[in-house]
């Protein structure tokens, strides 16, 4: 079997592990199938090998991870307007299985995801790197306001339901200390759990836009809950918090640094950590501190024990 025939085998199976989830009401591991596979497509899209799949066939690639996240949008907000119901998610398990052969209209009229939510690591900085350069040259302009691509939305899910015995965890993410706060577009925070491979172990999870700046502090005062009991989170595993902000001049949002908590920081009250330099290392591997000044991720942990 070929490479991109296993690629594709390997697909179906996300997808139909992700529709089996949703269909047995476990919600929050088919929100984390959903955004893995979400992930794995656009990554394709992105992929400068133009031998394993067409510009036509990308482009359907691309439509389906769009349905992916309003399916997860979906599950998330049951007040949610746009209703993407399962049903018509499954419509797209054929188009998966066939997207070598498949050239029928696509059954929605949806988008491929932007550009902006799914640049890859290693283009974004090198994106970052040209901008910097532009930006030694001559100092950024507001940049224009026409065409902006629609910015990030708020996707925080909800306390699971208590278990006896078992705790769970809520964090408040108050503020981040930044030198150049003031000049962050739309600022929001991606929250993940990580084991020590750097895997994804809860759904992926991202603040709304800040609520406001001030000097050199951006406010979130928002709770993050995290999506699975303190018991059951593996050995090793970390918080891991990735402060975003959009760049008008790329027209791409931007993780300008992270900070991360591990298992033995988990205790009631407040912390501060760390900031980090881009990129986020997941693993913990290669880390390098923001900056040598006093500025830090500010956080409140609310333990619950449902005795």
């Amino acid at each position: 079997m070929s490479e991109v025939n296993k690629t594709i085998q390997k697909w179906h199976a996300s997808f139909k592990k992700g529709t089996d989830f949703d269909s047995w009401g476990q919600l929050v591991e088919a929100i984390d199938e959903y955004h893995i596979l979400a992930r794995q497509l656009q990554k394709e899209v992105q992929s400068t090998n133009a031998f394993d799949f067409t510009e036509e066939q990308k482009k359907t690639l691309g439509k389906i991870a769009t349905c992916l996240e309003m399916r997860s949008a979906s599950l998330q907000c049951t007040q949610s307007k746009e209703d993407f119901k399962l049903e018509e998610l499954k419509k797209l398990e054929t188009i998966i299985q066939n997207i070598l052969t498949y050239n029928k209209e696509f059954p929605f009229d949806v988008q491929p995801v932007p550009l902006r939510k799914i640049l890859a690591p290693g283009e974004e900085e090198s994106l970052e790197l040209e901008e910097e350069e532009e930006e030694e040259d001559a100092a950024a302009g507001p940049g224009s306001t026409e065409a902006f691509p629609p910015r990030a939305p708020g996707t925080l899910l909800p306390r699971l339901p208590s278990e006896p015995g078992m705790t769970l965890l809520t964090l408040k993410i108050e503020k981040i200390g930044l030198k150049d706060a003031g000049q962050c577009i739309d600022p929001y925070m991606t929250i993940s759990v990580k084991d020590l491979n750097g895997v994804d172990v809860n759904p992926v999870q991202d603040t709304p836009v800040a609520s406001r700046k001030e000097d050199t502090y951006i406010h979130f005062s928002v709770d993050v809950e995290i999506q699975r009991h303190v018991e059951k989170l593996p050995k090793g595993a970390a918080i891991f918090f990735e402060f975003k902000h959009y760049k008008p001049k790329k027209r791409f949002t931007s993780t300008k640094c992270f900070a991360f908590m591990e298992m033995d920081e988990i205790k009631p009250g407040p912390i501060v950590i760390e900031l980090y330099k881009k990129p986020t290392d997941f693993k913990r591997k290669k880390l390098q501190l923001l900056t040598k000044k006093q500025l830090y991720l500010h956080l409140h942990q609310t333990i619950h024990k449902d005795s």
